[in-house]
């Protein structure tokens, strides 16, 4: 029964994510809520190994948590069945597209989606910030102090500023939190 779930949350989530892989993260959020199959944390991780593998990063977070819920099968099955929706879409749209490329009404569809995809982009990218660099538990327990995370939140302005700077490939700004990750945890 879980396979089955498993699917029928992937298949949704890849029919209205539109935007590319970040805007998986709303459904995420929301199917980690729901099933309980992987925490907010556990998305944070899947964005670290998703952004750091190749591949399309919704495809990768899918695999990830499909292998997190229901092993191999898992992360075949949440992977394609992500997929699915993308690619019945993008056939059914090649076919007609060319007839109704200057029809109003498909314009004003995609001037829609362009704010739409921003809007999923920005809330998850909140969340994942939530995550990352606050301490909740401390804001809940009162203590305000406590709630900033001083190292996480320097290290992604340096990161920011950095890649802003350098353009160097992300692979390196991955890498180097990493590393610098692993220094600060021992």
């Amino acid at each position: 029964m879980t396979i089955l779930r498993l699917m029928y949350e992937f298949f949704k989530t890849g029919l209205f994510s539109v935007g590319g892989g970040l805007a998986t993260l709303p459904f995420l959020y929301e199917m980690s809520d729901k099933t309980g199959w992987f925490s907010h944390a556990d998305i944070a991780d899947m964005i670290a190994v998703s952004e750091s593998t190749p591949g399309a990063i919704g495809i990768n977070m899918s695999t990830y948590a499909g292998f997190k819920t229901a092993g191999i099968p898992g992360a075949l099955l949440a992977s394609l069945s992500l997929a699915a929706p993308s690619v019945i879409v993008i056939l059914i749209i090649a076919a007609f597209l060319n007839r109704f490329r200057n029809n109003p009404y498909v314009e004003g569809a995609f001037y829609g989606l362009r704010p739409a995809s921003i809007a999923m982009i920005t809330a998850a990218g909140i969340n994942v910030a939530k995550v990352a660099l606050v301490n909740t538990a401390a804001y809940a327990a009162g203590d305000l102090v406590g709630f900033f995370l001083p190292i996480p939140i320097l290290m992604a302005v340096i990161l920011f500023i950095a890649m802003r700077k350098l353009k160097w490939s992300p692979v390196v700004f991955i890498a180097l939190s990493a590393v610098v990750g692993v220094i600060l945890k021992l």
